[in-house]
């Protein structure tokens, strides 16, 4: 069984912190019916007690950690199954009402070896893709270089992109929800004075042209591209080189009738009807928002719904 997890991201994080302590890991390797979390997903747990992740949405999370607790003293990987049927369903049970099958191993040469992490990250960095596939039976981990291959496999991805087109103020909270979500956020303005580092912290910055930004940016199916500088000249040569990409999410700020008007300005640049559908106008999915902290708000969840409808 092949599977990814969004929360790789923090669990990666946290390991290059903490390697060298004495670790355990916890995975979500299968659901039923209803899950809080799905599959791949994962908790990290020092030995001094910290962890983080979550494997149930916090259901499950103390039994959880007392047999994490039991493997750092040294007993073998456990796979451990919780749900309305189990035993101790009163005290770990799931109240959503589905299953999940847990396995939980040392960070160790017999279970999940820590040169691993690196070798995750090392293939995230360059924009690949790696995946460990685990035994089950024994709760030993290794690198699969084969991601088709029998038994749990844990696919990590690299991380999801997000190209800001206009340094204004919902980009400001926009491109900080990004970040808390792991994202990785290039902000582009050619308008100097709006593009300050001081202003987002933690952006790459980019101050060409926004076609050439979008052309070095080179979006993939695990990228979305936002214009809001609310500028026809700035915005619409962005729009123009996006929809060139296979990016997954495209969206504009703006007023419906606005967009309209956008929209015939692609047309006659020879953007046909099924293009231009791509574009989410305006941005964001219906929450009434009205500030731009809300707004932001509303199109981080256009993205992140377009980056989950695609399973990426």
């Amino acid at each position: 069984m092949q599977t990814g997890s969004a929360n790789h991201d923090r669990i990666l994080a946290a390991a290059i912190d903490w390697i060298g302590a004495p670790l355990a890991i916890a995975t979500v390797v299968e659901t039923w019916k209803s899950a809080p979390c799905p599959v791949g997903t994962h908790m990290l747990v020092h030995a001094d007690g910290r962890f983080v992740g979550s494997v149930s949405g916090g259901c499950v999370e103390a039994d959880v950690l007392e047999r994490a607790q039991m493997v750092l003293a040294g007993a073998p990987a456990v796979l451990r199954r919780y749900g309305v049927a189990d035993d101790a369903a009163w005290e770990v049970g799931l109240p959503c009402g589905g299953d999940i099958q847990v396995l939980v191993q040392p960070v160790s040469a017999e279970g999940f070896p820590e040169n691993l992490f690196a070798e995750i990250i090392k293939a995230r960095s360059e924009g690949s893709t790696s995946a460990v596939e685990t035994d089950l039976a024994s709760g030993r981990s290794k690198i699969s270089r084969d991601t088709k291959a029998e038994g749990f496999v844990n696919v990590y991805y690299p991380p999801r992109r997000l190209l800001i087109v206009g340094a204004v103020e919902i980009a400001v909270a926009l491109s900080a929800i990004a970040v808390s979500q792991g994202i990785d956020v290039t902000l582009c303005d050619p308008r100097g004075r709006f593009l300050t580092a001081d202003r987002f912290p933690g952006v790459r910055l980019d101050d060409r042209w926004p076609d050439e930004a979008v052309k070095a940016f080179a979006p993939d199916s695990r990228s979305a591209i936002v214009t809001l500088s609310h500028d026809v000249k700035i915005d619409d040569p962005a729009l123009l080189a996006a929809l060139a990409s296979p990016a997954a999410y495209v969206a504009a700020l703006g007023s419906k009738r606005s967009h309209q008007a956008r929209l015939s300005r692609l047309s006659a640049a020879g953007v046909s009807a099924e293009q231009s559908a791509r574009i989410e106008g305006p941005a964001g999915v219906a929450i009434n928002a009205i500030s731009a902290p809300e707004i932001a708000l509303s199109i981080a969840g256009g993205m992140i719904r377009a980056f989950n409808d695609g399973l990426r």
